[in-house]
């Protein structure tokens, strides 16, 4: 489950118009959506859009109903919500995501939901990909995917196992050892920490480097019984 901490960093009232529609697009918090209501209240097209989006709190589009002397329009809300199909959400966000310059793919980067950072991990940017890593609600689901992933860049896989609270998952330390994209020098240093079973698997597998292979093999014969 993502925590629901404060996106620090970002100032919602300077922040553009496209950043903040696509973390609404993303948003799971009613938070995020009361946040970006109470200091845009300047903003009337800030607000409008906050006014018209499918998944707008219904206490926050009352708000700004009042502020802007506007209907709520609730039951066209609901209506858009249920027409909205998960995937074409996503291919929205990714196409609004396209648009933006690095900086604003960064600050999403840093700040955004689930989706947001699934798009933006394979960004092309390398600044943008490793905010991704830095994005506080980031779980360790995703660092697994990422750990084990064999497209993602070799500095994504430094960051991760950099990170000590993430090499305290299991997971995440085996799809690292186990990627073949992991630098030698991070995988032979993790080797340590695989369970025997795991050894045993990674001593047969034909995508590893030798190297991590041998390291492998050396573990194993050492923890046989004399």
């Amino acid at each position: 489950m993502e925590n629901s901490r404060p996106l620090l960093g970002l100032d919602f009232s300077l922040a553009s118009k496209e950043v903040l529609e696509i973390l609404i697009d993303d948003a799971s918090d009613p938070a995020l959506f009361e946040e970006i209501a109470r200091t845009n209240k300047t903003r009337p097209e800030i607000l409008r859009l906050l006014h018209t989006h499918p998944d707008t709190p219904e206490e926050v589009r009352i708000s700004i109903s009042a502020l802007l002397h506007l209907p709520t329009s609730s039951s066209s809300a609901a209506a858009a919500r249920a027409e909205r199909p998960r995937e074409v959400r996503t291919q929205n966000i990714l196409q609004k995501i396209q648009t933006l310059s690095v900086s604003e793919r960064l600050q999403l980067a840093m700040k955004g939901g689930r989706e947001i950072r699934g798009i933006l991990i394979k960004d092309t940017n390398k600044e943008v990909m490793l905010g991704v890593l830095d994005n506080q609600k980031i779980t360790d689901t995703e660092v697994e995917m990422i750990a084990r992933s064999r497209s993602i860049s070799d500095e994504a896989l430094r960051r991760i196992a950099k990170n000590r609270d993430w090499l305290k998952n299991y997971s995440i330390v085996f799809a690292l050892v186990t990627n073949p994209k992991t630098p030698p020098g991070i995988s032979v240093g993790l080797v340590g920490n695989l369970k025997t079973k795991d050894l045993v698997i990674l001593e047969k597998n034909k995508n590893v480097p030798e190297i991590v292979r041998s390291a492998g093999k050396r573990l194993l014969a050492a923890r046989k019984p004399k």
